[in-house]
């Protein structure tokens, strides 16, 4: 088992079968839902949102500290992406801190050093808990959850098809 957050060519690394979004699988994949949709949230401290307010929509963010996510692999930062009336909105956001590690982007803003844009199945436990307040919940979207994929093949292998039938999600 190879944990990555890297898009790796499953083919061409002779590995049997991936995890990823279903809205990211290839076309040409098997893929089984191994979870329910996903919703993206926006998260921050309660000492944040007591200094700093709570935006009142996603153009409001121009004016808050953002924490960024970078994908390693492309360089580039994830999306703030909502919606509007059933149209996607991209919202342009900044700040002073910028990760690629999940984890450190909600410790920064466990800490109150801005908003973190996450799935929400990350934030969950501290939203919770209380030491993270949603905002803007209304305007974020969900996206399709877990999928495992593998390549179209003849034969399966046993080992495969055991981890398919354990895996798949039953709603």
């Amino acid at each position: 088992m190879i944990v990555d957050d890297s898009f790796i060519d499953i083919v061409a690394d002779k590995i049997d079968a991936g995890i990823r979004f279903g809205d990211i699988v290839e076309k040409d994949m098997i893929a089984v839902r191994i979870g329910p949709d996903v919703p993206l949230c926006v998260v921050g401290s309660p000492s944040y949102f007591e200094k700093f307010g709570y935006p009142q929509n996603p153009r409001e963010l121009s004016s808050h500290r953002c924490i960024n996510y970078r994908h390693l692999r492309t360089s580039g930062f994830f999306g703030w992406e909502f919606v509007e009336d059933g149209r996607p909105l991209q919202a342009r956001v900044e700040g002073p801190l910028v990760f690629s590690n999940t984890e450190l982007l909600l410790d920064a803003a466990l800490a109150g050093h801005g908003l973190a844009y996450t799935y929400e199945n990350y934030a969950l436990e501290h939203i919770k808990a209380g030491r993270l307040e949603r905002t803007l919940a209304q305007w974020c979207p969900t996206f399709p959850g877990y999928y495992l994929y593998h390549p179209s093949r003849r034969q399966v292998p046993p080992a495969l098809t055991a981890l398919i039938a354990a895996l798949k999600y039953r709603a």
